[in-house]
């Protein structure tokens, strides 16, 4: 009896094991044609186009750069990715339709995403300063690569802040500065998000939402657990926004993605968001307060921010760019989007950049020729 068990318990797990090496067998199989397809929609065949991405030395370490465009002769769009840690890499797509009017730049940043991988984690010494300077690194080697004699800046929450120290300090590189989810003051910026997003939570009647948000209380919170919490359901509200499964799919199908690749976004994240908010949220970001920087400005100052931003609220974002001077300024709140606006109403952004950004760099560049 005990030897006719034994053989139907191994001839399970066997059956088992068949299944597992099915299932990701199929998993694998799947996921490189989606990434030959995605591959395809992406594909740039202009006469004029580009489409380089390699590791450049950056602040004496190798950091990624992808360089997309159908004209190189457009004006150069640098993008500063959100986290810290969140590289955008992988949601290229999302940007397609950029590609016609600007040559479009994604930067890994340190510790982030390929650049994780290659270079390692942040050394414990590296501030916001040391990865502004990066910023300003990387858009002087897009001026030698790209023959520019400017850059468009476009900063996305956490990158927003490295944008606004790369504009006040080195105006002379930058056509304009764009702004969206535009961090102002951060202890601000998540206690006046959370009142909100608790009382929409208490408007829609949703019970989970507010034994979350609740059990968390509001901020200052004191672990990056608890912050996470106000981040999910944010997000959770935000018409468009791509969820958590959406995210790690496009990742996996990121055309030249290994899975490698997609484990060192994961850590990159991960270990960027406790190097600066700190697992008790005691880390340097969390005394990031842009208007102590100055209020003066050298460049064009655009922010086009998601109405419906609970992470980075439009009100605190809007009293800002009030309160600057610059050359020109403009504030435009996105209805029905959020602190994702940029990929969740990518098409209506284009229409901003086109309508308020684009007109200025062309003319400064004809001038310049």
């Amino acid at each position: 009896m005990g030897k006719k068990i034994w053989k139907a318990i191994k001839l399970t797990l066997l059956s088992l094991l068949g299944v597992i090496l099915l299932l990701i067998s199929t998993g694998l199989a799947f996921r490189e044609y989606r990434q030959h397809q995605v591959g395809k929609v992406m594909a740039i065949d202009t006469p004029n186009g580009i489409n380089e991405a390699a590791f450049v030395k950056i602040g004496g370490i190798d950091q990624w750069i992808v360089i997309r465009g159908q004209n190189i002769d457009n004006p150069v769009l640098l993008v500063l990715h959100g986290g810290p840690g969140a590289t955008t890499g992988p949601l290229a797509p999302s940007f397609l339709g950029w590609e016609k009017d600007f040559t479009f730049v994604q930067w890994d940043q340190r510790g982030a995403g390929k650049t994780f991988g290659k270079s390692g984690p942040l050394d414990p010494g590296v501030t916001i300063d040391r990865m502004a300077q990066d910023g300003v690194e990387v858009t002087e080697f897009l001026r030698r690569r790209l023959h520019k004699d400017r850059v468009i800046l476009l900063g996305w929450s956490w990158g927003s802040i490295l944008g606004i120290e790369m504009a006040k300090e080195r105006p002379d590189l930058f056509y304009a500065y764009v702004g969206t989810g535009q961090i102002v003051n951060v202890r601000k910026n998540y206690a006046f998000g959370y009142a909100r997003l608790l009382d929409d939570a208490r408007a829609r009647g949703d019970r989970r939402a507010i034994g979350d948000l609740e059990a968390i209380g509001p901020p200052p919170h004191d672990s990056i657990r608890k912050l996470g919490v106000h981040t999910r359901q944010a997000l959770a509200y935000e018409a468009g926004a791509p969820s958590t499964l959406e995210t790690l799919s496009a990742i996996l199908c990121a055309p030249g993605y290994t899975l490698r690749d997609a484990r060192d976004w994961a850590s990159g994240f991960d270990t960027s968001q406790n190097h600066f908010f700190g697992e008790t949220m005691s880390g340097p970001l969390m005394d990031v307060d842009l208007p102590a920087l100055g209020t003066d400005f050298a460049v064009p100052i655009f922010v086009f921010q998601g109405a419906d931003d609970n992470i980075a609220p439009a009100e605190l974002a809007r009293a800002y760019v009030d309160s600057l001077r610059a050359p020109q300024k403009q504030f435009v709140a996105i209805a029905d989007g959020g602190h994702v606006a940029m990929i969740a109403r990518s098409d209506e952004f284009l229409r901003l950049l086109d309508q308020w950004v684009r007109p200025l760099a062309v003319q400064q560049q004809r001038q310049t020729e």
